[in-house]
């Protein structure tokens, strides 16, 4: 366990240490192609064939023998004979000899004796049986595509830890590969904890809220690929929280995420309730919003799972998911793609900051007349105000030895587009 200050762990402390204690899922198995996208591959994907399969021309035009005009002087005119045509997808059987020419189109494998493409565009005469065209418009090798260019037979075509993309699908398919190994989704038990807290449809009693934060969870697990358990709403009780937790070890959930009930208060069970059926790493970060966060393990019976207790406020939910619980699925999922770099913009906004810990600001990235880049503040920044979350395109990252920001200033931002 790390050792925590009064203060708490910083931001880098606390996820340098969850990435010490997460390991990607073992277990993998083959789906078809149409049903990989963004899955995780679970091993190296080996090319059976070469890419392309032989020499093909990249242009519509004519395929010609360089040692016919690489050593005409600058300026010389060349006239050749056309002595037939290759299309794509059919093996031209002609060979083109010296003075001669074929009428080739983009993709047709490159005739015996040729290595070179004119573009039709760069001809400057053109009849049913020649074409002349200006020596020096081209070179020896032009617009050719070599054999195994792409991909060559044997070689890794997707390495073992990719999501799978669009385009990935579109690689797949033509070497051939109709399935592909994948790791296994991960399991996510999640629920809140609150005697306040009331499901959609249940009638609103004084002092009493509607649970937004298991949509939240719900929507940025599904994000991610996982599958997603919702447990529903722990009431304020060690017995019946115990028994939420429990249960969701035993249903097989890799992780469990809760929200609310990790603080000090007197109805907050969350960590006591860890520290019986496993244990706490840490619960206390600098940073804002999202100081009380809990990570650690849990068990029941011979299944274990990681548990992260997140605060109860809705920003504050989607703030620690977002910076801590989301690097630790994508570690679990067997992810090696490295992630995105903060960018760095100016600031259109004044914000006020405390040193000594990370305050993570929403924000609204934006361009100014010059067409500029800059952020600024969604408005309110309280834990509490989900609306700014949602009118928001990125999260202003403030580093923790950073003071207060002036207009004009550079910050650091994520930007939600891919994200959330």
């Amino acid at each position: 366990m790390p050792t925590q200050t009064v203060h708490g762990l910083s931001v880098d402390e606390a996820q340098e240490h969850i990435r010490g204690l997460i390991h990607p899922v073992a277990d993998w198995h083959e789906v078809d192609l149409r049903q990989a996208l963004d899955r995780v591959l679970a091993q190296d994907v080996i090319s059976p064939i070469d890419v392309p399969a032989h020499d093909n021309s990249a242009m519509d035009g004519y395929a010609l023998r360089g040692a016919d005009f690489a050593s005409a002087a600058p300026g010389t005119t060349l006239t050749l004979t056309i002595v037939g045509i290759a299309l794509a997808g059919q093996a031209s059987t002609i060979t083109v000899g010296a003075g001669q020419c074929l009428r080739i189109m983009t993709g047709a494998v490159m005739p015996a004796g040729c290595d070179t493409v004119l573009p039709q565009e760069l001809a400057l005469d053109r009849s049913e049986t020649t074409i002349s065209f200006a020596a020096d418009a081209i070179r020896a090798g032009d617009n050719r595509r070599l054999r195994g260019e792409d991909l060559a037979l044997g070689k890794v075509a997707l390495a073992m830890g990719r999501r799978l993309r669009p385009a990935d699908l579109g690689l797949l398919a033509s070497l051939g590969i109709a399935r592909v190994a994948v790791r296994r989704r991960l399991k996510v038990a999640f629920f809140s904890t609150g005697d306040e807290l009331r499901s959609l449809g249940e009638a609103l009693d004084a002092g009493c809220i509607y649970d937004s934060n298991r949509y939240t969870i719900f929507g940025m697990l599904t994000r991610l690929g996982c599958e997603p358990l919702d447990l529903g709403v722990a009431a304020d009780d060690p017995e019946a929280l115990r028994a939420v937790l429990e249960a969701a070890c035993l249903q097989g959930a890799d992780v469990i995420i809760t929200s609310g009930g990790v603080s000090v208060g007197e109805a907050d069970y969350v960590r006591p309730i860890m520290q019986e059926l496993g244990n706490v790493d840490f619960w206390n970060l600098r940073m804002r919003p999202g100081r009380p966060m809990a990570f650690g393990h849990i068990k029941a019976g011979a299944q274990q799972a990681c548990l992260f207790g997140l605060p109860g406020n809705p920003v504050a939910v989607m703030v620690t998911f977002y910076f801590f619980v989301r690097p630790a699925l994508l570690q679990m999922m067997g992810i090696t793609e490295v992630p995105a770099p903060l960018l760095q913009v100016s600031c259109a906004t004044a914000i006020r900051k405390k040193p000594d810990r990370t305050e993570y600001q929403r924000g609204i990235l934006s361009r100014d007349a010059d067409g500029r880049t800059m952020v600024s503040l969604t408005g309110s920044q309280g834990a509490g105000v989900l609306r700014s979350m949602s009118e928001a395109n990125c999260i202003i990252v403030l580093g923790q030895d950073q003071a207060s920001i002036k207009v004009g200033e550079l910050v650091d931002v994520l930007p939600f587009e891919g994200l959330v």
